[in-house]
């Protein structure tokens, strides 16, 4: 079941800076919006160079990088997809690294759905449950592996609603169009704790490892600022903001 589409899959920022050196072109995995937002803005009063983030699935992002688009650093929410650029062509051997390790959450939007995730999962006391894409967004692959292992896929198949992005699949369940679903832990966890509603931060062994990539596409491969913002990223001050929401680094 698929639901109207409630937001864009990408959006675009531009922080400015009254003396900028340079400016970056970001394609960015959606569940790394605020973070990279807080990045950007750290890094344009560090630096003086300017960043314009896009957000969406990688999937979609990587569809847009390899038909040509302008972005010179890409920032995956998985590994696999910036190897495959480098394999491709389209981004610079060597340049890749992990800078953020994602965390999947069951999350509603009501504060009092979500005390034991696995079981609320059992019981089917919902009627929907929203999911990314998995065959586009890496937390909606994740989200699948956390049905198989818990022997549910069969049984809450007929209750999934999909998302393009984890950004979407987010706003299914903040609008109500969802009672839950699985998000990414940094869209609704902060210091430690969760800003809103209910969840349940799923456990690691229940699906493999969300290694989140870098790498610096062929298109900024001689943009000095592309290169400052990969180094920005492996900085104390990123690997500080990439902690307060949630994320390993």
């Amino acid at each position: 079941m698929r639901l109207p589409l409630l937001v864009a899959t990408a959006c675009c920022i531009s922080i400015s800076h009254p003396a900028l050196a340079g400016e970056v072109q970001v394609a960015v995995a959606a569940n790394f919006t605020a973070p990279m937002q807080d990045i950007a803005k750290a890094f344009e009063q560090d630096t003086g160079h300017r960043v314009i983030a896009a957000f969406g699935s990688t999937g979609q992002l990587y569809a847009q990088i390899s038909h040509g688009a302008p972005f010179e650093v890409f920032l995956a929410a998985d590994d696999t997809t910036p190897a495959r650029a480098e394999s491709d062509g389209l981004a610079v051997s060597g340049s890749r690294f992990t800078y953020a390790t994602g965390a999947l959450a069951l999350w509603s939007a009501d504060a009092g759905l979500i005390s034991d995730g696995a079981q609320l999962l059992r019981s089917g006391n919902f009627e929907h449950l929203a999911i990314a894409n998995p065959k586009t967004a890496p937390y909606g692959l994740a989200a699948t592996q956390v049905m198989q292992q818990l022997g549910l896929t069969q049984a809450l198949a007929p209750k999934l609603v999909e998302g393009q992005s984890i950004g979407q699949t987010y706003q299914f369940v903040a609008s109500g169009n969802a009672e839950v679903g699985f998000v990414a832990l940094s869209q609704v966890s902060r210091d430690g704790e969760i800003t809103s509603g209910s969840a349940w931060q799923v456990p690691a062994a229940l699906y493999q490892p969300i290694r989140q990539d870098a790498v610096l596409l062929n298109t900024g491969a001689d943009n000095d600022a592309a290169a400052a913002l990969l180094d920005y990223l492996k900085g104390e001050q990123a690997a500080a903001v990439i902690s307060r929401y949630g994320y390993g680094h």
